[in-house]
Parts: C-alpha cells; sequence; structure tokens
C-alpha cells in the first residue's frame, strides 16, 4: 500500500556546455512512494510546463533497467543511494517526506554535458568500436557443444557481459576512470574461445582508445564497483591490466 511524501529537488540546470550552470531548487508535491525516480521527475516536468517553464532535460529509454540511459548523481551517488539498481528503477519508498534530493549530471571530462541532467557519453561507443567485438569469420553457426567452455569462465564472461555501459563507473571514479567498463568488455570476449584470437589486439585497441578520450587511470578506490547497478567486479579490471601487459609484452617482441 502506497503512501504520499513531499520532497524539494536541488536540481542542476544548464543550457548547454558553454552556459554557466546553477540548482534550480523545486518543490515536487504530493508524490506516491510507489513512484519511480523518473516517474517523480515526470511530475516535475508536467507543472513546469503548465507554468511555462522549461522541464528538466534527463536521459531515459526503456525504464527497465536494462539500458542504464537513465544516469544521473542523486545525492552524490550515480543512479542514487540504493545499491545495484539503476535510476529508473529506484523508487521513492526510499526517501523521506520532507528529504532534500541534489540530483546533478555524471561529472567527466570524457562525459561532456549536452544540457541540464544529459552528458554525451558516446565514449563507450568509440571504444567499443576500436575493438569491443569478435571479427573473425566463423562461418555458420556451430553445434552449440562443438566448442567446449569450462563452466567457471562462462559465468565470469556472462557476469561482466552484464555491464550496460551506463557511465556511472566513471561518475563515482575520482579519476573518471573508464577501466571498470572497458575490463568488462575485455572480460566478456577474452575468456571465451571465440573471443582469444583477437585478445592482444583488442586490449592494446580498447586502452588506447580509452586514453585518447580523456578517461583518467584507476586508482583502486573501488567506488566504481559500488556504484554499478550491474555489480560488476573490480577484477575485472586487474584482468584488463594483465591482457594489455601480455598484450604490450607481445607487440614489443614483434
Amino acid at each position: 500500500m502506497s503512501s504520499t511524501i513531499s520532497l524539494t529537488l536541488k536540481i542542476w540546470r544548464q543550457q548547454d556546455a558553454q552556459a554557466a550552470g546553477f540548482f534550480q531548487t523545486l518543490e515536487t508535491g504530493p508524490v506516491s512512494t510507489a513512484m519511480s525516480f523518473l516517474e517523480m521527475l515526470d511530475v516535475v516536468n508536467e507543472a513546469l510546463t503548465l507554468k511555462g517553464e522549461a522541464p528538466v532535460a534527463f536521459d531515459h529509454d526503456c525504464r527497465e533497467g536494462i539500458c542504464g540511459m537513465c544516469g544521473a548523481v542523486v545525492n552524490g551517488r550515480p543512479h542514487g543511494p540504493q545499491g545495484g539498481t539503476t535510476l529508473c528503477q529506484l523508487h521513492l519508498r526510499h526517501f523521506k517526506d520532507g528529504d532534500t534530493i541534489v540530483i546533478e549530471p555524471f561529472r567527466a571530462r570524457a562525459f561532456p554535458l549536452i544540457r541540464d541532467l544529459i552528458v554525451d557519453r558516446s565514449g563507450f561507443d568509440q571504444i567499443i568500436a576500436a575493438g569491443g567485438y569478435v571479427s573473425v569469420n566463423t562461418g555458420a553457426a556451430p553445434e552449440a557443444n562443438t566448442i567446449p567452455v569450462a563452466k567457471d569462465l562462462a559465468e565470469k564472461a556472462l557476469d561482466a557481459a552484464e555491464c550496460i555501459g551506463c557511465g556511472a563507473c566513471v561518475a563515482a571514479c575520482p579519476n573518471a576512470s573508464a577501466m571498470l567498463f572497458v575490463g568488462a568488455k575485455i572480460s566478456q570476449l577474452a575468456l571465451l574461445p571465440q573471443g582469444r584470437p583477437e585478445k592482444a589486439r583488442r586490449a592494446l585497441a580498447l586502452v588506447s582508445k580509452m586514453d585518447e578520450l580523456g578517461f583518467g587511470n584507476c586508482g583502486n578506490e573501488g567506488e566504481c564497483e559500488a556504484a554499478c547497478p550491474k555489480r560488476i567486479k573490480i577484477g575485472n579490471i586487474a584482468r584488463l591490466n594483465r591482457e594489455f601487459l601480455q598484450a604490450a609484452l607481445i607487440s614489443v617482441e614483434k
């Protein structure tokens, strides 16, 4: 059974990357605790529109915790205070009546601001395009049991594949590092037989593109794992480092 609460929102407003930004204070009025965070923002935007004011721009798509588009920082935490949850799946029952909530965009040089809570996360797409895929032509799909994969490796690869590329790891990291994201993509492919032939080239290409785009280096803070809505483990960063060092040694020997 739901109840209603009223919240005070301090939302970052910024017309574009060149304009000066500021926090705008807004009152939600009574809202149901059964609402998701994004549904609450919809209610606030409807009120702003009726008053002739510009609604708050924020990213969203599936609203089912799958795509990661909804990323924003709530009270200093990417995707909000609920662990292992995307912002669209965060519900108002986790807040108290009268709470003040500060909502900001992701802050990272490699994620330039577009407007209000929306940032450009296409840097992740560029990293994947640099080599985060399997391009070996294997012909027709083989029989499923033809290529055996050890259970522990398959589970690790599938766990890494859960990464949705939302960018929370970058927003949480003091260095704005993308190594958890890149580590997950490296693990997803390098652990499986189909991805091993290109693993050296992949590791060098992804790390090179990550550095080129201005993402920072890992400082072993662990904030990325804590903020990840899919609970991707930082052990993937260790695997990334091993894969990169091995690839670099092979490259030097050649």
